[in-house]
């Protein structure tokens, strides 16, 4: 606990705690994705884009439907906060908190990120992830986290009182806005919670305060995601670098990231459709 209790326990004290959990969604019932066909067409594609994303930087790009990306390593271990939003609708974007209700702190393959209220669908799907051999470490900690909110000046200027521009929310903002031709002002509002790929994280045993440690990516690792949706993808190489000390400084040696995007071969992905906005949406959504 962060504070000493006020109050005395109660003579129950033991047996309310031991009341067993339950998890909150079940995802029996959640609509699997067709990981066997996203396996076989991810064996004869082809690499038509490729974007480097600086140390201290961040760039958007577009992901059409149907198509892989994978996120690489490729100087040295760093950490990467991921934005993705429906190309054709940027108010429709990540939805962190429901990624993380269903498939837990942190997303490896076979797991989905979902996106915000009222459509509520798949965005991505992970098809591949060279650091699944982490699990889950001696701390409670694993890799690829939808926890944390991504660093911000308007944080740091709480915690520390210094004014510094290249947090994530801040580069995420300045790349959206040239992508999209909108206003930096329009763009931070869609700026949203994070996928903090490579990230090694969890929760401190005893406050259950979120706590980062050094990454595991090593240059060539990447993690691999299939657009269920035409999208738009945003990235910023934290200025954390591998966030083994701290961020949003330039203290921390930090390494490019490499996006590259991939088509599959042309009818691999037969019976494949892109995902749609959940049932209750589409009867009684605004």
């Amino acid at each position: 606990m962060k504070n000493k209790p006020q109050n005395p326990e109660p003579a129950d004290a033991a047996s309310r705690r031991a009341v067993e959990p339950i998890v909150c969604y079940p995802i029996d019932t959640l609509p699997a994705p067709r990981m066997d066909l996203y396996q076989k067409a991810r064996k004869n594609m082809t690499l038509v884009d490729e974007i480097v994303v600086s140390p201290r930087d961040a760039r958007c790009w577009s992901l059409p439907a149907g198509h892989f990306c994978r996120i690489v390593s490729v100087e040295g271990s760093q950490v990467g906060d991921l934005n993705f939003w429906n190309a054709e609708n940027l108010s429709e974007r990540l939805y962190s908190g429901k990624t993380r209700a269903l498939h837990g702190t942190h997303v490896s393959t076979g797991d989905q990120l979902w996106s915000t209220i009222p459509y509520i669908r798949p965005l991505a799907t992970v098809t591949y992830d060279t650091l699944d051999w982490y699990g889950w470490d001696q701390y409670g900690g694993s890799v690829h986290d939808v926890i944390g909110t991504r660093c911000d000046p308007y944080t740091n200027d709480i915690l520390t009182g210094v004014d510094y521009h290249y947090c994530c929310h801040s580069n995420l903002s300045r790349a959206l806005a040239v992508w999209s031709g909108i206003s930096l002002q329009e763009a931070e509002m869609l700026v949203h919670d994070v996928c903090n790929i490579f990230m090694a994280t969890g929760f401190m045993p005893d406050t259950k305060q979120y706590f980062m440690k050094a990454s595991p990516v090593r240059p060539g690792d990447y993690i691999e995601f299939f657009a269920e949706l035409n999208l738009v993808g945003g990235l910023s190489a934290c200025p954390g670098g591998d966030c083994s000390t701290g961020h949003s400084s330039d203290e921390a040696a930090c390494f490019p990231l490499k996006v590259e995007i991939y088509k599959p071969l042309e009818g691999s992905l037969a019976g494949w459709k892109c995902s749609e906005p959940n049932g209750y949406s589409r009867t009684h959504g605004t």
